[in-house]
Order: structure tokens, then C-alpha cells, then sequence
């Protein structure tokens, strides 16, 4: 790999936090840099927080501005932290408008702020995927590593699955 990997952030419940007082699940500050340090990562990271919001809120404008940020950014490996809902969405528009760069799109499942979120593995697997991938845009869900035209969210297990071609 030649130089570094630039890390997105545009929330989902990657980076929510508990507000025990109203109940809910909210923004605050991405966890990006306390995870990196937690898992002694040793991959030069540029880390930029695009937004944080929940991806079933994200706008067309939303996914301009990653659009634009991954164009406009000189390193060629490119994760993006991003809410599983609409994760393949935002994965098309990126595979239509940016060329020559291999991008992740990863996310969570759970909080981790909850302590036993799969975020943790999911960015680790996402930082790995990204060095050795080829150019092109993928979703990274659980160890799993899927190109971004052939993977689904199935909302009744709650896992990303490939796509079944018949």
C-alpha cells in the first residue's frame, strides 16, 4: 500500500451514543479515534467526520458531499463509516461518480458505545480490505467483503447478504 487510508464519517449507529435521560439514541462525537487507539492500529489514518446522521435521514446533498470528498481527497484508499440502512445506496452513487479509488463502506449493527458492538471488527476489516482490494467501491459487513452491486441488507436477520441471481 502506498500512503494512507482517509477514514469518512457520516454516522449511522456506528456513532450514536445512549442519552440516558431523554432515552434515545443520539450524536455526540464519532468514537473513530478512541477505536483506532483501542485497537493499536498501526494503518496512517486521515480521519475527516463528514456529517453525522442517521443514513435512513441522509439527503441527495449528503451524498454529494461524500461523493465530492472522495473525489477531492489524494489518497486512493478511501472507508467510510456509514449507517446500514441505506449503505448500499449511498455505495451506488459512489461507484457511478468516483473512479480510480478503492472504497469500504462499513457500519454496525450495534452501538459502540454499547460495548459489544460489531464495530470494532467491522473497521478492522474494513482498514484490511481496503490495502488489498482493488479500485472499486465494496461494502464491508462482518467479515464479509461484498462488491457494492451484489449485496443486500436482509432486514429480517439483520445481516448483509450477497444477492441471489437466478
Amino acid at each position: 500500500m502506498n500512503g494512507a487510508v482517509h477514514l469518512f464519517v457520516t454516522g449511522g449507529t456506528f456513532d450514536k451514543d445512549y442519552d440516558e435521560i431523554r432515552g434515545t439514541l443520539d450524536f455526540r462525537d464519532t468514537h473513530i479515534p478512541d477505536m483506532l487507539a483501542m485497537a493499536r492500529s498501526r494503518v496512517d489514518v486521515r480521519v475527516r467526520t463528514l456529517m453525522m446522521v442517521d443514513s435512513l435521514e441522509m439527503t441527495e446533498a449528503d451524498r454529494a458531499v461524500i461523493t465530492q470528498s472522495c473525489r477531492d481527497v489524494p489518497e486512493p484508499y478511501i472507508v467510510i463509516t456509514h449507517g446500514t440502512d441505506t449503505m448500499v445506496e449511498t455505495a451506488r452513487v459512489l461507484a457511478e461518480r468516483v473512479s480510480g479509488k478503492t472504497i469500504v463502506l462499513t457500519g454496525a449493527m450495534i452501538p459502540i458505545a454499547f460495548g459489544s458492538s460489531d464495530g470494532l471488527f467491522n473497521l478492522g476489516g474494513a482498514l484490511t480490505a481496503v490495502q488489498v482490494l482493488p479500485p472499486g467501491v465494496y461494502v464491508i459487513m462482518n467479515g464479509c467483503v461484498f462488491p457494492w452491486d451484489n449485496v443486500k441488507k436482509n432486514r429480517e436477520t439483520g445481516v448483509f447478504e450477497a444477492i441471489e441471481r437466478s
